[in-house]
């Protein structure tokens, strides 16, 4: 990056700081933004983040700039919040991660030498662990379940514990895991206990994970595409019929479904 525009990125960063300021002014500013706190705008923070994924994804650099600039102002609102308790400023933000960053790169800002990415990521977890105090696997597993939404949480958790053992010796321990455990969430939903149900749901879905994880899938990814099929299945039946889906039999419902389905794969394959 060249003197100037950084410079440039400086003053503009300045300026978002300042508009922010006016807006949790008690004098003149905006109601809205002087009610808000550090928690009523966590929720922000989450739509804006899967947002600015979506964006990402969608390769459109209008959006991802939006976007980007959404999450940005999440951050600095929270700094502004806390600036004006006197906890931190945006200042300590940026120091923090600047710091951060070179703690957890030592083979760029020290003397530590390595081979791959891998080792770098190896070398992370080491450091993160060290620097959150973490004393055994189950503390790290924690963090995850703490702070992670469950689908992540869940491949994050399957993943470090292989690592560290807790691994089938093949994939056929696995599918075999998957029998047991389906067989078992069925045996279940015979009883009206309702908690014993979602739990035997619950380890049907993470065996699942582990089974993603043996094949190399991301689960999130992989559901995130069936919604999408679902939906676009769903816009295609509702562009060709003239009265509402609930007026249709399953039998009607079923023939449209898969008549959308196979419309939708030929546009794929043309």
């Amino acid at each position: 990056m060249s003197n100037s525009t950084h410079t440039d990125s400086l003053e503009a960063v300045g300026q978002l700081i300042e508009v922010i300021a006016k807006l949790r002014d008690p004098n003149g500013g905006c109601p809205w933004d002087l009610e808000q706190t550090a928690q009523t705008l966590t929720p922000y923070i989450l739509e804006e983040a899967y947002e600015t994924v979506a964006a990402i994804k969608s390769g459109d650099q209008t959006a991802i700039v939006e976007e980007l600039g959404d999450l940005f102002l999440q951050v600095v609102l929270q700094a502004q919040i806390a600036s004006e308790a006197g906890v931190f400023t945006l200042k300590e933000i940026a120091q923090g991660i600047t710091k951060k960053m070179e703690r957890r790169h030592p083979h760029v800002f020290g003397e530590v030498q390595v081979k791959d990415s891998i080792e770098v990521s190896k070398n992370w977890e080491e450091i993160k662990s060290q620097e959150k105090g973490y004393i055994s696997l189950s503390q790290q597993l924690q963090s995850y379940l703490n702070t992670l939404p469950p689908l992540l949480a869940a491949s994050k958790i399957s993943h470090k514990a292989a690592n560290n053992g807790f691994e089938w010796e093949n994939v056929e321990g696995v599918w075999a895991k998957f029998n047991e455990e389906l067989t078992e969430f069925k045996e279940s939903l015979q009883t009206e206990d309702q908690a014993h149900q979602q739990a035997e749901l619950g380890d049907l879905l993470f065996t699942c994970v582990n089974i993603a994880r043996w094949y190399g899938l991301n689960p999130s990814e992989g559901l995130t595409g069936t919604n999408q099929r679902f939906i676009e299945r769903l816009t295609n039946i509702e562009s060709q019929i003239n009265r509402p889906l609930s007026d249709y039999s399953l039998e009607e419902l079923e023939i449209l479904w898969r008549r959308a389905k196979a419309q939708l794969k030929q546009q794929e394959l043309t």
